[in-house]
């Protein structure tokens, strides 16, 4: 849907505009640090890992070839628009896992990340528990983020590289001369930019005071502090449109709502599950609705192959997405259950659940029955070896990672125990009190003053951070580790997890996921409807 000339955004904040030009900036990784002479030279020959973008099907020329990683490599946005399999993206990769510099002369052999790139539009909005970042919830801010993800393997730097890679990160901010084609659309080098007090700045990139820092005087930690700092504040301006009501407005499904008069997000200090209760209502009510058609003009899309629609089959899906099951006898069909953790307007908890993709991948590799069946130690005996369990940290750099590492047919006891290996871990302080929370709403009515972290522990197997649904047509392949190419595969694979979960063979499962019900025809439905959230995204 094409924007009206109310929804243009007006000129980006410098912070926002400085932290995109960090975003894309090159030489910050461990290649680079590695490889150059200078900051100010090209590399003679570019990180391998950037010649190509690699997708569920084929590889595509890297947008970065010949340079080394930055953000922007794995949170592609338009880079691969016109490529075949690549096109527009919500701050997301192509692949099923994000891809690793070789770091081979250290010992670690891994050429993938264990899960893919998370969409970044949308993924700071506020809320009320706090952010949790990563689909493990390592992190409770973007500062963590970002800081961890410049020094860490996403960048070639192995855990006990920390230190270099804040030095380095703060060599090329100080020596940096301002030339080259991002520094000339940015303002010059990050010394006439970072501190911001240059009386020819352009006014659009003149930082404000906080987030300024005097480059000629400033420690490596406070340089390094500084970019993360602007990197963060362009992250969090990352959003779907929206009009000046705070309403999202660009999806065929925000456009029938507003055809219909239903409401279309939250009152003020009404919760999402308040709301899609609400909006439930109302539609029940709804008895002639008004469908959206493309006109080719206002309404059509330009970046996804589909028409701009919400008929009686997107209709359909939207009411098996929020049906519920009844309080008399169950119902067989027609209930998705879905809005129990994908609450509109955003279209997701923000929390944490198991729905058993991993032990899907995990049996597909050694059997059924095999991940119900792999021994996971207790709380106390995983924090006594951390070494043998946890990830790797500054703190413990030689720690296995074995349950926060890709399925393996050759080692069983690999897998990805997702939130399991960042609950109750010393290394990780940050998002405690928030996963402690998410955990004890797994089931609801718990009491958390009485429950014991040992406990919260084994709800955390195989969990992770439920997405949004808006504009999944941008940021597929599905679900952590990229299991499933489409969009109706990933709706199946929920009607086959209820079914493991009913029966009790589903390790840790959800309990939501019991009152899923879907047939064929639901499965159609509610594909049609989440593709009805697409959204031109720009």
């Amino acid at each position: 849907m094409k924007k009206p000339p109310s929804a243009i955004e007006p000129e980006d904040p410098a912070e926002i505009a400085i932290g995109e030009r960090l975003f894309l900036e090159t030489r910050f990784a461990q290649f680079f640090a590695a490889n150059h002479n200078d900051v100010n030279r090209p590399l003679i020959a570019g990180d391998p890992v950037m010649e190509f973008t690699h997708t569920t099907t084929r590889s595509l020329p890297g947008p970065f070839a010949g340079q080394s990683m930055n953000c922007a490599a794995c949170h592609l946005v338009d880079q691969q628009l016109d490529q075949p399999d690549g096109g527009m993206r919500t701050y997301s990769d192509l692949a099923p896992r994000s891809p690793f510099p070789d770091r081979r002369d250290r010992g670690d052999t891994r050429t993938t990340a264990i899960r893919n790139a998370q969409p970044l539009v949308g993924s700071a909005v506020p809320r009320n528990a706090g952010l949790l970042l990563h689909f493990d919830g390592e992190f409770a801010s973007l500062e963590d983020l970002v800081g961890d993800t410049l020094t860490g393997r996403n960048f070639g730097w192995l855990p006990d590289e920390r230190d270099q890679a804040i030095a380095h990160i703060a060599s090329v901010i100080r020596y940096d001369s301002g030339h080259g084609e991002l520094a000339e659309e940015f303002g010059g080098s990050y010394t006439r930019v970072l501190t911001g007090t240059a009386g020819d700045l352009p006014g659009t990139l003149v930082l404000p005071p906080e987030f300024r820092v005097d480059v000629a005087t400033a420690t490596d930690q406070e340089l390094f502090d500084a970019v993360v700092q602007l990197i963060a504040a362009y992250v969090e301006g990352l959003t779907f449109a929206m009009n000046a009501n705070g309403a999202f407005n660009l999806s065929p499904y925000d456009a029938f709502l507003a055809a219909n008069g239903l409401p279309r997000q939250p009152n003020s200090g009404e919760s999402d599950q308040a709301y899609t209760t609400r909006l439930r209502t109302a539609l029940d009510k709804l008895t002639s609705p008004v469908f959206i058609l493309d006109d080719g003009e206002t309404q059509t899309f330009e970046f996804h192959s589909q028409p701009f629609n919400f008929g009686e089959q997107e209709l359909r899906g939207l009411r098996v997405f929020l049906a519920r099951q009844p309080g008399g006898p169950r119902l067989s069909s027609g209930v998705g259950n879905c809005a129990a953790c994908h609450a509109a307007p955003h279209f997701t908890d923000f929390k944490v659940h198991n729905t058993g993709v991993n032990q899907f991948e995990y049996d597909a590799l050694h059997g059924d029955g095999s991940f119900a069946a792999l021994a996971i130690p207790s709380l106390a005996a995983r924090n006594a070896d951390y070494n043998a369990y946890l990830p790797a940290t500054p703190n413990h750099p030689l720690a296995s990672e074995r349950f926060r590492a890709v399925a393996d047919a050759d080692d069983a006891s690999l897998t990805d125990l997702g939130v399991w290996n960042v609950y109750a871990t010393p290394d990780l302080p940050g998002p405690q009190t928030r996963l402690k929370t998410f955990l004890c709403d797994v089931a609801p009515g718990t009491d958390c003053g009485s429950i014991d972290d040992d406990s919260l522990l084994t709800r955390a197997i195989a969990s992770f951070k439920t997405p949004g649904l808006r504009d999944l047509g941008h940021s597929g392949p599905y679900m952590h580790n990229g299991a499933f190419e489409t969009i109706e595969a990933a709706v199946r694979f929920y009607r086959d997890a209820s079914e493991m979960a009913r029966g009790a063979t589903l390790r840790n499962a959800d309990p939501r996921l019991d009152d899923i019900a879907l047939n064929a025809d639901d499965i159609a439905d509610l594909t049609a409807f989440l593709k009805a959230l697409n959204e031109d995204y720009e």
